[in-house]
Parts: structure tokens; C-alpha cells; sequence
């Protein structure tokens, strides 16, 4: 199985190329979001490059590689949680993908989802990452850069079980949440974690 690159075709036929944007991380409660842009060459094979989450780990770490080496372009915005509870998750997205799109030498921008507001022409697709090839990876640079960052973060606080949920609020990291208190990672704007915050104020 793989993405379908129906859109870069018709972007190649017209002697255009196109960035196809995607992130990783808007649901967590803890870590960053990462968003990440690609741009590939003319006539480019994506071969089995698909959804992010259609893959396994092992096959996300591989492709990861075969995008840095064969991508014209590529670029890996890193948001970090201060800036997600000053923005929004919504508007920490639009902002990283923005960067992005302003950056690819292309004329055409598709995004999974998320409308932007720049000077190029902007296709916002429903489920981007599984119509897109360029899409799928962004999804894939934005998914192993999050998790790698994650796992870091378990090494540095092994209690609250980050190298198994990434962050998302499971069960495990609610009760992590409970009984730890919230770190300098945690997303204070996201509701378990102010929830923790004011319990902890009164």
C-alpha cells in the first residue's frame, strides 16, 4: 500500500512543484508538536511512502531517511509547549505550516487539514496523508522527530511512561499526571493538566 502522488502528477504536468505539509502531536498533553514540509523532484517514484500511521515504527525510520536524501526540500518546525498555550494547538499548527509554505520553492501548497493564509495557492485536504504523497511525508519526518524527542523526555522522566504514550493522555499518564504533578513539558492549557495545576493550588 502507498499514497497515491495523484496531486503532484497534475503539479508535474504543469511544470509546478508542490510542498506537502503535515504534523505530528496536536492531541497530547505533553511535548511539542512538530510539523514538517516536503517537497519532491519531478516524476519522483514515492515508493512506500504512506500515511505515518499506517507504518511501524521500523518502517517510519527507514522512509525518514529516504526522505532527507531524495526530498528537493525539506523543513521540520518544532513548537514547543509554551508556544502551543500562548497560541493555540490550531494556531501553533497554521503558524509552523505557514513558515513552511513560505519557504518551499514551489508554487503550490497542500496541507492535511489546515487552511493558511499566504501568497501561494493552498489546498487544505481531509485526510491529506492518505491522498498525497507529500503529505504523507511530512507526516513521517513530523511523526519520528516527535517521537524521538519523547523518548528522550522518558530517559528524563521515566515515571511518567513518555516513551510508551508520547505524551497522549492514556490512563498511565493521567495517573502519572495525578500522582507526579506536571512538568516543564506538560501543555498547562490543555484541560487534565490545568485541572492538575488548580487542584494543586487548593
Amino acid at each position: 500500500m502507498r499514497t497515491s502522488n495523484q496531486y503532484e502528477i497534475e503539479a508535474w504536468n504543469n511544470g509546478q512543484l508542490l510542498v506537502g505539509i503535515d504534523e505530528a502531536g496536536r492531541g497530547p498533553l505533553a511535548g511539542p508538536l512538530v510539523v514538517a514540509g516536503v517537497v519532491f523532484p519531478t516524476n519522483y517514484d514515492s515508493g512506500e511512502i504512506n500515511d505515518s500511521k499506517q507504518l511501524t515504527e521500523k518502517q517510519r525510520e527507514a522512509l525518514y531517511e529516504v526522505i532527507i536524501r531524495d526530498a528537493l526540500f525539506y523543513q521540520i518546525e518544532i513548537v514547543e509547549p509554551d508556544v502551543i498555550d500562548k497560541l493555540n494547538i490550531l494556531e501553533a499548527d497554521r503558524q509552523a505550516m505557514s513558515r513552511i509554505a513560505v519557504a518551499a520553492p514551489c508554487e503550490i501548497v497542500l496541507t492535511d487539514a489546515v487552511a493558511l493564509h499566504i501568497d501561494k495557492s493552498v489546498t487544505a485536504l481531509i485526510k491529506g496523508d492518505t491522498l498525497s504523497c507529500s503529505i504523507a511525508a511530512g507526516s513521517i519526518l513530523a511523526k519520528v522527530t516527535r517521537d524521538r524527542i519523547m523518548y528522550d523526555y522518558d530517559k528524563k522522566y521515566p515515571e511518567y511512561g513518555f516513551a510508551k504514550h508520547k505524551g497522549y493522555p492514556t490512563k498511565q499518564h493521567l495517573e502519572a499526571l495525578e500522582k507526579y504533578g506536571v512538568l516543564p513539558i506538560h501543555r498547562k492549557s490543555f484541560k487534565p493538566v490545568f485541572e492538575t495545576l488548580q487542584e494543586k493550588l487548593f
